[in-house]
């Protein structure tokens, strides 16, 4: 009996040296992946294009001894790196692409980098912490001597493009007993998260040309399709649920004033918390479409874009993570940093700016109030999924803001960056340590997710949009 209690705790005197060194070779290499997510937020790709930020994370990866497989679900830039063998197998989560329109340089007045995108929702900081997890996780196993496996999945196009979905859809994380990912933001929060389930699609309208003086009784606009649909969207949100969202833009509505338009365009969001009410409002959307091109004399088709899941909680895992979170949270900000912050702050109109707000961590909560939506949702209906939120723009900043582009290619970005990775290997190796907090979080997912459910893309059985812009 001596024997067996000096050999347990040896084994887990080896385990914990073995993280302790893992965690200080991760932070040994923050010039390292500092200078990977830049070299990401400069080449800021859009969704279903991002061939050299794909690469560079997978060459990364592949230099630590993880096997990649590439081009997964059909997708060129999506990928598998994995590392170990037997259970358990943690994912980590990590995406990579920008957002269109927003290119900005690491200042704090508005000025164009020259580009037509940007990394408006810190996806290069994403990508290359996730990264830096899994390799952590790779040197802790490798020093430990434990069984498992990490994987890292290289997820395209969230962005509108829901990369993850069609991952989901291909089984790619079903044989996983956890995933894991996190988010830049303006806190750092590893409390109950949620997300709103999303149908997008554009609609596109098909009328007859003809010169709008000379000839207006032979034509039949598209662009009044458009613009009749608009209206009666916009009168339905009176007769929606309060915390419904849709959004829309005219993608093209003709090119010339004296030209009746023969094609017009307009993309569609919908959202709420649940999919179903989703589902609903997206038909009585396709409804109106239907109903426009009717009273318009024209005709109407549309295309699915992207279709997400609402983000599935599993509160055992959310309370892993604050744990880690509370032990590797804290950053020091720069004097340069902290009169960057003040300037970004001015410029979004606040009187002043708390950077404690960014270095501390925020009280845990059981309960999330949704306001965008991510295809992590769809993940989280295939394995139990923890999720963090860490600060890397300054407190006060709205995603998809120049001003969130802006403070992504500074210190405050990167130092933001190793939090999330710190806390994800962390809570990575504390999971495959714990077999009991494993089986207990898929508990709670099997209790959250029902006994009946079925997993039913929102997009349907689309083929990935590989010439997708945002």
């Amino acid at each position: 009996m001596k024997n067996v209690i000096l050999t347990t705790a040896l084994l887990i005197a080896t385990a914990s040296f073995a993280q302790k060194d893992a965690l200080n070779r991760l932070n040994e290499k923050a010039a390292d992946y500092e200078q990977i997510a830049l070299q990401i937020w400069d080449w800021a790709e859009m969704g279903y294009q991002e061939k050299q930020s794909s690469a560079l994370l997978q060459e990364t990866l592949e230099a630590e001894g993880f096997t990649i497989t590439r081009g997964v679900a059909g997708i060129p830039t999506a990928f598998v790196a994995e590392y170990g063998s037997g259970g358990p197998i943690i994912g980590i989560l990590g995406e990579y692409d920008a957002l269109p329109g927003l290119s900005q340089q690491a200042t704090a007045a508005k000025a164009s980098a020259g580009g037509k995108a940007g990394h408006a929702c810190g996806h290069h900081l994403f990508g290359t912490a996730s990264t830096a997890a899994a390799i952590a996780v790779k040197d802790w196993l490798k020093t430990s001597g434990k069984e498992g496996t990490i994987r890292f999945y290289g997820c395209p196009a969230e962005e509108g493009g829901s990369g993850k979905v069609y991952m989901t859809r291909a089984g790619l994380f079903n044989d996983l007993d956890i995933a894991l990912h996190w988010h830049p933001g303006d806190r750092n929060s590893a409390g109950a998260g949620a997300a709103l389930a999303n149908k997008s699609a554009k609609f596109r309208f098909y009328g007859v040309s003809a010169h709008a003086a000379g000839a207006p009784e032979r034509g039949r606009s598209a662009l009044d399709g458009v613009e009749a649909m608009n209206a009666m969207v916009n009168m339905m949100r009176e007769h929606i649920p309060e915390r419904a969202r849709i959004h829309y833009v005219i993608t093209d509505g003709g090119k010339a004033p004296n030209v009746v338009p023969d094609y017009a365009e307009v993309y569609y969001y919908s959202r709420h918390s649940s999919r179903d009410v989703v589902i609903d409002i997206f038909d009585r959307i396709v409804k109106a479409a239907e109903g426009a091109a009717l009273g318009t004399g024209t005709t109407m088709d549309y295309e699915m874009i992207g279709g997400t899941h609402e983000l599935l909680p599993n509160l055992t895992l959310q309370e892993v993570m604050q744990d880690k979170l509370l032990t590797h949270a804290g950053v020091t900000y720069s004097d340069s940093e902290m009169a960057f912050a003040q300037e970004i702050a001015t410029s979004l109109g606040l009187d002043g700016v708390n950077m404690e707000l960014a270095s501390g961590v925020q009280p845990f909560t059981t309960e999330g109030r949704a306001y965008g939506s991510t295809d992590v949702g769809d993940v989280s209906f295939a394995v139990p999924t923890g999720g963090l939120r860490i600060a890397t723009w300054v407190p006060g900043t709205p995603a998809h803001s120049w001003q969130a582009v802006a403070a992504g290619g500074t210190g405050i970005g990167t130092k933001g960056m190793m939090v999330a990775a710190n806390t994800l290997a962390a809570t990575a190796i504390d999971l495959m340590q714990n077999p009991k907090t494993i089986a207990k979080a898929r508990e709670e997912f099997e209790q959250r997710r029902g006994a009946d459910f079925k997993y039913i893309p929102l997009l349907g059985d689309r083929e990935p949009a590989l010439n997708y812009r945002n």
